[in-house]
């Protein structure tokens, strides 16, 4: 994350990005990502989508983190209506970049129950034609999956594993 801070036109937004509440606001913190690239989001997981897609048109390059991948089906609207095909409903004029930041959450040392484990990995792939879905299981491969998702010419959704973090 102190990587991807450092580039130019990232910021990150979603719930727990300023405030503590879930693994992946650790991550922030401990890399030291500033304050002012951070925007915290109310529970609007549709909104959220819209409003990273709308920055992108802008020019910025969103993360936008969903801190379970459950809670990224509610933006399904807007990723798979909007995100996903905007660059065919616009002929070529509009292609937003957005790396989607999720995770599947682990089952220990507390199991958070199927609402907050689910792992909508292949749903994913099979729904979106534009957007690129990355499952990243070795800690090894994070670093170079984020490069690659700033560099790539689509959006990414980086499908984090929350029993890795400690790894």
């Amino acid at each position: 994350m102190r990587w991807l801070a450092s580039q130019e036109h990232t910021l990150f937004l979603g719930q727990g990005v300023r405030y503590s509440g879930h693994a992946m606001f650790g991550t922030l913190e401990d890399a030291e990502v500033p304050v002012e690239k951070r925007y915290e989001m109310p529970v609007a997981e549709d909104m959220q989508m819209g409003i990273s897609i709308g920055l992108a048109l802008q020019g910025y390059i969103p993360v936008s983190i969903y801190p379970r991948m459950d809670f990224l089906i509610i933006a399904i609207n807007q990723l798979v209506n909007h995100l996903d095909k905007m660059e065919e409903m616009s002929h070529g004029e509009y292609k937003p970049k957005v790396i989607i930041r999720t995770a599947v959450g682990g089952k220990e040392p507390l199991d958070g129950g199927i609402q907050h484990t689910s792992d909508y990995t292949e749903g994913l792939e099979k729904l979106l034609n534009n957007v690129d879905v990355v499952k990243l299981e070795k800690p090894g491969a994070i670093l170079n999956a984020y490069k690659w998702a700033l560099s790539n010419d689509n959006s990414t959704i980086l499908v984090e594993m929350t029993g890795l973090y400690n790894a």
